[in-house]
């Protein structure tokens, strides 16, 4: 015997397609801003923020490839290009010879503190100064929740 599916109720498609349309829709312009204001990708500027905010803006590239939720092939690929455009630069780990680290350039670190400032305002205009702080609360308890239910090591069951 099969179980009937458990539709959504009209209120539930209207959150989701709203979470959803959102979600297109805000990547997509927060997207072109970026490359419009600082000729970033979203990848690129993925990466530089994250180790912008690395200690000594370095970061072994496995860890840096499971906090970014990316392959290590992607990652390693990504960092090629941007390492062509004086971005970061590899190094080898003191600590083991298999693994590499991944730090900012001078210029890294320059095209961050330029990029950044434009990339928050874009994320002000167009998503939290629409919102009240009670939303602003709400939302970040929704992605906090949902992001522990999908992480191996949340513990929201």
């Amino acid at each position: 015997m099969t179980e009937e599916p458990r539709w959504l109720t009209d209120r539930e498609q209207r959150a989701w397609q709203a979470y959803r349309r959102m979600f297109l829709l805000l990547n997509a312009q927060l997207s072109r801003d970026l490359g419009q204001d600082s000729g970033l990708s979203e990848p690129d500027y993925d990466v530089l923020s994250s180790l912008g905010a690395s200690p000594r803006h370095r970061r072994r590239i496995s860890d840096l490839a499971d906090h970014m939720l990316w392959s290590r092939s992607r990652l390693s690929h990504h960092l090629a290009r941007m390492e062509k455009r004086g971005l970061v630069m590899r190094e080898e780990c003191d600590t083991d010879g298999r693994g590499a680290i991944v730090a900012l350039t001078e210029d890294g670190l320059l095209t961050l503190d330029k990029a950044a400032p434009l990339h928050v305002e874009s994320v002000r205009r167009h998503f939290i100064d629409l919102l009240d702080p009670e939303q602003i609360d709400a939302f970040a308890g929704i992605g906090e929740r949902v992001v522990n239910r999908l992480t191996p090591t949340g513990d929201d069951a």
